[in-house]
């Protein structure tokens, strides 16, 4: 088995070419992270007044749509495929079928997200007719250059095949072990997978169908409200695309550093199965203000919603008790008192910890996103970003960096170069993201608008709560700046690793969990019953609410056929052809008539 290996090799000794492949998209990630960091500590600058030298306020959308597709989209995307291409192989103890399907996923990921890359950056350069300041939730009516959105496909397609490759060598692995269970981390690489396809199926079409061709000046105009919808259709459940990672770790590889094993292989695999099921038919929830969904649809989008607390309680159940039983595996005793006996000084294990912690309190303000009623309150204001910074900012991106300290050496052979500032770097972020997220939460209660490069409106006076307005600014920029010195650390130390001689000794296993897969019903493991399930929550939630916006908008907006415009001169030539013989046949016909009479 892969335990009894690794406890004599490593990862990149055992297979090197995945590591090979593991390595060039974490690298890929941390160059968008870098990228995504610098616009990041760019717009807070500017949005908050305390420095406005490097950009105009007219270029912060270019600013803004950079940070959020680099680290949104780019960021966790890459290290998300490289961490499944880990865990598959080193889970089912196997190599990849084809090593060059798998360099030719990459390389189609990382030539789309540089083609909508290059369509960003352009909007920089005045001499450049091109632009995509569309944000990165890119619908309707704001349009990108036809490159942003040609990108953007390209990159969902290699995004694809990587799954595929995924699919196809744990097929092989099950031909050879037809009566195993699947294991765990192989498990919960199918299942967001299998989520992510009928997640992004939607987004797809968007681009494909409207927004490219829209761009092209193929068709006239869209639909907005069916292009905002089929964006929340992907837009919500991508944000567990990016946390489901973070869940494996925390399942998988976070009770192994405190010291214990995890507690419950089966809830963990309950837990993957109801985010399979659960995530996609809720995306009409970011619709709480848009006059083109009936409310109902609305009222049970946040039902369903609400269904989604109980896979993040029952991990917080499972992540907190695994860790517990590694620390009382080390000494620790009392009520509490077992928490001093955890690896804190392990910049991995507090890294995670801490990112966890964020999570909690990103799900109490998400509780108030997903409130029908409540929403109204905060809706488009800084409070949401406040809120995303919390899951996808910490959750998911300090997971992914404490990962790193442990991960690195396994793929690579090298050893961290300085520990002491890994555990630094991981804690000021958790510092600068608590003071930046708690001042824009406190913002958005105030009223305090998102995406405005100046939002200090002349002659409007915010009210005062939880401090003013100007001293909430003050902590958005100290957090921001601290969490851009915890990245610029990051990435120095990566460079610093990455120059370090190999050594050996560096290897990992992972231990079985306490209760393992034996423990868990096999349906569990049925993914055609979970996927075929989710599809029929989908059309359920969905079909009647996409029928009525094409119903009342129209497919390409009100007035519009549903042909491409650039076949409309070839339709006024046949229609100018047909119509004399047609008025012909007519007057033949009445004449006819008249005869006969």
């Amino acid at each position: 088995m892969s335990e009894a290996i690794e406890a004599e090799q490593s990862f990149v000794d055992k297979f090197p070419d995945e590591a090979r492949i593991v390595r060039a998209a974490l690298l890929s990630s941390f160059l968008a992270l870098a990228l995504g960091a610098i616009f990041g500590i760019i717009q807070t600058l500017h949005r908050t007044g305390v420095f406005r030298g490097i950009i105009s306020s007219t270029d912060y959308y270019t600013s803004l749509t950079a940070h959020g597709v680099f680290l949104a989209i780019s960021f966790t995307t890459f290290f998300l495929v490289g961490l499944f291409t880990w865990a598959v192989t080193r889970s089912l103890d196997r190599p990849l079928i084809d090593i060059r399907i798998t360099w030719t996923w990459y390389a189609i990921m990382a030539v789309g997200m540089t083609m909508t890359g290059v369509s960003i950056l352009a909007g920089f350069v005045p001499a450049l007719d091109m632009s995509a300041d569309v944000l990165f939730t890119f619908y309707a009516p704001l349009q990108a250059h036809p490159l942003f959105y040609a990108g953007l496909a390209v990159f969902i397609v290699g995004s694809w095949i990587a799954g595929a490759d995924w699919f196809r060598t744990f097929l092989a692995w099950k031909r050879d072990h037809p009566d195993e269970r699947i294991p765990l981390q192989t498990f919960m690489v199918l299942t967001t997978m299998a989520m992510w396809y009928i997640a992004s199926s939607a987004v797809a079409a968007s681009v494909l169908i409207f927004l490219l061709p829209w761009s092209l000046g193929f068709i006239d105009q869209v639909n907005p409200t069916l292009t905002r919808t089929l964006f929340w259709f992907f837009g919500h459940p991508v944000v567990y695309f990016w946390l489901m990672p973070a869940y494996l770790l925390w399942y998988t590889v976070l009770p192994k550093i405190a010291g214990g094993r995890l507690f419950s292989d089966p809830l963990a695999r309950v837990v993957f199965v109801l985010f399979l099921l659960l995530s996609t038919p809720v995306g009409i929830h970011h619709q709480y203000l848009d006059p083109g969904i009936a409310e109902g649809f609305k009222f049970i989008s946040m039902t369903n919603t609400m269904f989604l607390l109980l896979p993040s309680l029952l991990t917080a159940f499972t992540v907190v008790a695994s860790v517990e039983y590694g620390a009382r595996q080390r000494g620790g005793t009392g009520l509490l008192g077992w928490l001093t006996d955890l690896p804190w000084r392990k910049p991995e294990f507090t890294g995670m910890m801490l990112a966890g912690l964020m999570f909690a309190a990103g799900g109490f303000s998400g509780m108030v996103n997903a409130g029908m009623n409540i929403n109204y309150m905060i809706h488009n204001t800084i409070w949401v970003p406040g809120h995303f910074h919390l899951t996808v900012g910490t959750a998911v991106a300090l997971t992914f960096m404490a990962a790193t300290y442990w991960i690195w050496p396994q793929i690579s052979n090298k050893p961290i170069f300085s520990r002491s500032i890994g555990l630094f770097q991981v804690v000021l972020w958790f510092i600068g993201m608590a003071l930046m997220s708690n001042a824009m939460h406190a913002q958005g209660i105030m009223g305090v608008p998102r995406r405005t490069a100046e939002p200090e409106y002349s002659g409007f006076d915010y009210p005062t709560m939880f401090g003013g307005f100007e001293e909430l600014n003050i902590q958005i920029a100290i957090g921001g700046t601290l969490l851009f010195v915890s990245t610029v650390l990051f990435m120095a130390n990566l460079v610093l690793t990455m120059g370090n001689p190999k050594v050996s000794g560096l290897a990992e296993s992972l231990p079985p969990a306490l209760s393992g897969p034996d423990d868990a019903p096999r349906v569990l493991d049925s993914l055609r019953l979970w996927v075929g399930i989710a599809l029929t929550l989908v059309v359920l939630a969905y079909a009647l609410p996409l029928a009525a916006i094409i119903q009342r908008g129209g497919l390409l907006g009100p007035g519009v056929g549903t042909y491409p415009v650039w076949l409309a001169p070839a339709l006024d030539a046949l229609a100018g052809a047909v119509t004399p013989v047609v008025g012909a046949v007519g007057e033949a016909t009445a004449s006819l008539v008249e005869v006969g009479r």
